[in-house]
C-alpha cells in the first residue's frame, strides 16, 4: 500500500507539472493570438513584405521645334521563379524558352537551357536572366514561353529603374542640366520641381534572403510622370553654335569659351554651348560659363561708353579726338593702343571701328572726369548692373564701380571706358547688344517657353520687357551704323560678307590674375597677365533689321596661335551666322561664301537631299549618330523611340519600306 501510494503521489506531481505546462502554453498561445497579435502579425509583415516605390518619369525637355533634349529611359531586369513553374509545363517549353532567349540576347540555346534547369534543381525563385535592357526587349520576353504565363504561372520577375539620357549627345549638356547627387544645374535644376511627378507603389513579397519579387502584376499605385518642359532651344542653331566654337578652342588650344545666340525681339536662347578643356586637351560642357562667369570684358565695354556719350551728348560720332601715337599715361599708368604708332586724329566714330583705348579713354575722361558719378549713372540706366533674372541658378553678379566705394581710385573712370574694372558675365553683355538691335529694347534672355502635361499646357513664358528704351532713337541709329563698320572696315574686316551683313564690336582683354602662390610657395601679387587673354566678339545679323545677336567668349587661347577678339572669336560669330543664313534664310538674302564654309556647307546639303528623298520610304539609319537619325527621322514626322546612346545599331521598320505620318520606329544604340 505504501508503495502503491508513492507510485500515485509521483503520478499526481507529474499530472500537475503537465497542467501547469500545458496552462502556460494556453496562456502563451492565447497572449500571441489575442494580447500580442497585432504586433507580432505587423512584424511578420514587416519582416516578408514591404511596399517598394515606383519612380515616377521625369518629364522630357524638348527643343522648341519639339526635338527631345532629355528624357528618361526605363531600364529592365528580368529574373525568373523557376519554382512557381510547374514541372510538366517547364519540360515542355524549356527549349522553347531558351532559344527564344539566344535569339535575343546572344548566348547559345544550350547555355540556357543548362542555367534553367541547374537553377530548377538548386530551386533558384530569384535566377538573374538579364539586365539593363530597354523597353522594347522587355515587351519581347514577357511573349516567350513560360514566361507569358505571367508571376504565379510562369515565375517572370521585372524590375524597373529609370535613367536619364540626351538624345542629342553632350551638346548643351550644361544647360538642359541635371537634379540629383550632384545638385540642381541648369533647366533641369531650376524646373525640379514641375519635372519630379508623383511616385507609385507596388507591393513585393520576400523569398530569400535579400531577393524580393512583386505580389501582383498590376502596381497598388501608378506613378504620374512630371511635367515636360519645352525650350526655347533650336536644335539647329545648337548644332552650328557648338561646333563653330569646339572647332576654335581646338584651333587656339583655349582654356574654355562660350557662345550664345539669342532672338532679337524676344530674348528667346535658341542656342548655348560652354565647352572647358579637360586635362587630356579634349572639350566638353564643364560650366555654363555664359551664365555664369562674371568677369573684365574689354573692349566690347566701349559700346556702353560711346553709347553714354553720344545719348548724354556730350559728343557726336564725328567729333574729332587726337589718339597722338598710341599711348598715354595716367596716374602713371599706361593706356596703349594695338596699332603701333597710333591713329592720329581721327573720328569718334573711327576711334570705335578700330577700338582705339586711347581715343575711347581720352572722350570718356574729357566729359565725366568732374562727375564720375554721371557717366556711372548712364551705364547703370543701361541695365548693366543688374543681373538678366535668368532662371538658370547661378548667374553671375555684375559689378559696376562707385565713386563713393573705397576702392575707387584716379583711375578708376578711364579705366571703366574701355572694360578693366568692370565685371559681367556672357549673358548680361549680349542682353546689352541685343537691347541696341531692338530699337533700345531691353528684354529679359529666357530658356523655357511653356511647361506641359501630356497635351495640356500648365504654364507658359513669354518676352519681359525689362526697360522699353534704353537711349534715344538717334544715339541707338548711329550705333548699330559704327558697329556695321567694325565689320566692314574696323577690327572685325576680316569677317567682313558682301553677301550677309552683320555688326558687332570686337574685344581683347588681358586676364586678371588674383594673389597667390607660386610653386616654390612664394606669395605673387595680383596682376594683368601678359599671357592670358580673353577674346571675344559681340554682336547681331543681319545688320539692318537684326534677327539674332550673339556672343562669343573665348577665354585663353595659345598666344603664339593668336588672342586678338578679332582672330579668335569673330570667325567663330561668322560661322555662326553664316550656317544660320544657310539653314534658316532671313529675309530670302543670297547667301555664298568663301571656301572656308564649304565643308560645312555640304554636310547640311547633304542632310536635307535625305530629307527630301525619304519622305515617304524609310531611310538606313544604321551606324548614323543618334542625334542625326532622330532628326531625320522626326522630320519626316514619324514618332522615334529609342534605346541607349550614340550610333544606331538597329531600327525596327528596315530601309525602303513605305512609311507613313506618324508611324513609330524604334531605334538601338550603342
Amino acid at each position: 500500500m505504501v508503495v502503491k501510494k508513492g507510485i500515485l503521489n509521483k503520478l499526481y506531481v507529474v499530472v500537475i507539472l503537465m497542467t501547469l505546462f500545458f496552462v502556460v502554453i494556453v496562456f502563451r498561445v492565447f497572449k500571441l493570438q489575442y494580447i500580442d497579435g497585432d504586433k507580432y502579425r505587423k512584424l511578420s509583415q514587416e519582416k516578408t513584405v514591404r511596399n517598394d516605390t515606383i519612380f515616377a518619369n521625369r518629364g522630357n525637355v524638348y527643343a522648341s521645334d519639339g526635338n527631345l533634349l532629355a528624357t528618361s529611359m526605363s531600364k529592365f531586369t528580368i529574373r525568373m521563379d523557376v519554382m512557381t513553374v510547374k514541372s510538366g509545363v517547364f519540360e515542355k517549353n524549356i527549349r522553347g524558352l531558351s532559344e527564344s532567349l539566344s535569339r535575343l540576347l546572344g548566348k547559345s540555346a544550350d547555355y540556357y537551357q543548362k542555367k534553367l534547369r541547374n537553377a530548377k534543381k538548386r530551386k533558384n525563385r530569384y535566377l538573374l536572366i538579364a539586365r539593363n535592357i530597354g523597353y522594347n526587349d522587355y515587351a519581347k520576353i514577357k511573349t516567350f514561353p513560360i514566361l507569358r504565363l505571367g508571376i504565379y504561372r510562369g515565375g517572370f520577375i521585372a524590375e524597373q529603374e529609370t535613367v536619364r539620357v540626351h538624345p542629342i549627345g553632350k551638346i548643351a549638356e550644361r544647360t538642359i542640366g541635371y537634379d540629383d547627387y550632384r545638385g540642381g544645374a541648369g533647366i533641369e535644376g531650376a524646373f525640379a520641381g514641375y519635372m519630379e511627378g508623383k511616385n507609385g507603389m507596388r507591393l513585393k513579397q520576400k523569398i530569400a534572403k535579400g531577393q524580393w519579387k512583386p505580389i501582383n502584376d498590376v502596381n497598388e499605385k501608378e506613378p504620374i510622370d512630371g511635367h515636360d518642359i519645352i525650350t526655347t532651344i533650336d536644335v539647329n542653331i545648337q548644332d552650328i553654335t557648338h561646333h563653330a566654337l569646339l572647332k576654335r578652342l581646338e584651333d587656339f588650344d583655349a582654356e574654355h569659351g562660350c557662345a550664345v545666340v539669342m532672338e532679337v525681339a524676344t530674348g528667346k536662347i535658341k542656342a548655348i554651348s560652354n565647352l572647358g578643356r579637360t586635362s587630356k586637351g579634349k572639350y566638353y560642357e564643364k560650366r555654363n560659363y555664359a551664365v555664369w562667369e562674371s568677369h573684365e570684358p574689354g573692349s566690347t565695354f566701349k559700346l556702353a561708353s560711346l553709347m553714354a556719350a553720344l545719348d548724354d551728348k556730350v559728343a557726336d560720332t564725328s567729333t574729332v579726338v587726337d589718339c597722338g601715337k598710341g599711348k598715354i599715361f595716367i596716374n602713371n599708368r599706361k593706356v596703349e593702343d594695338s596699332k603701333y604708332g597710333g591713329y592720329g586724329k581721327i573720328s569718334l566714330a573711327r576711334v570705335f571701328e578700330v577700338s582705339s583705348n586711347v581715343g575711347i579713354v581720352k572722350t570718356i575722361r574729357k566729359h565725366y572726369d568732374k562727375n564720375p558719378k554721371e557717366f556711372i549713372d548712364k551705364i547703370k540706366s543701361f541695365g548693366l548692373d543688374k543681373q538678366t533674372g535668368v532662371k538658370i541658378k547661378g548667374e553671375g553678379k555684375p559689378y559696376i564701380p562707385n565713386p563713393k566705394e573705397k576702392s575707387w581710385s584716379p583711375i578708376s573712370l578711364e579705366w571703366m571706358a574701355w572694360g578693366y574694372g568692370v565685371s559681367l558675365t556672357p549673358l548680361q553683355t549680349l542682353a546689352f547688344y541685343n537691347a541696341v538691335a531692338n530699337n533700345g529694347k531691353l528684354v529679359k534672355p529666357y530658356f523655357v517657353k511653356e511647361l506641359r502635361m501630356g497635351n495640356r499646357v500648365d504654364k507658359s513664358f513669354g518676352t519681359e520687357v525689362l526697360k522699353e528704351k534704353i537711349a534715344s532713337q538717334k544715339t541707338l541709329d548711329k550705333i548699330r551704323k559704327v558697329m556695321e563698320n567694325v565689320v566692314e572696315k574696323g577690327t572685325a574686316k576680316k569677317i567682313y560678307s558682301s553677301n550677309f551683313s552683320m555688326a558687332g564690336k570686337t574685344g581683347t582683354a588681358k586676364k586678371y590674375i588674383p594673389r597667390h602662390k607660386d610653386g616654390d610657395g612664394k606669395v605673387v601679387a595680383g596682376h594683368y597677365s601678359n599671357k592670358k587673354y580673353v577674346a571675344s566678339f559681340a554682336g547681331f545679323f543681319p545688320a539692318k533689321e537684326p534677327k539674332y545677336s550673339c556672343i562669343v567668349v573665348v577665354h585663353e587661347p595659345k598666344k603664339e596661335k593668336g588672342y586678338y577678339g578679332a582672330d579668335v572669336a569673330a570667325p567663330i560669330f561668322k560661322e555662326i551666322a553664316q550656317k544660320i543664313y544657310t539653314t534658316t534664310p532671313i529675309d530670302n538674302q543670297s547667301v555664298s561664301d568663301t571656301i572656308s564654309f564649304a565643308k560645312i556647307d555640304k554636310q547640311y546639303q547633304d542632310y536635307y537631299e535625305k530629307l527630301g528623298k525619304y519622305k515617304t520610304i524609310m531611310p538606313k539609319v544604321v551606324n548614323m549618330s543618334g542625334m542625326d537619325a532622330i532628326s531625320l527621322l522626326e522630320n519626316m514626322g514619324l514618332k522615334v523611340k529609342f534605346s541607349g546612346m550614340g550610333k544606331v545599331m538597329e531600327q525596327s521598320i528596315k530601309k525602303g519600306v513605305k512609311v507613313s505620318k506618324g508611324a513609330t520606329v524604334y531605334l538601338r544604340l550603342l
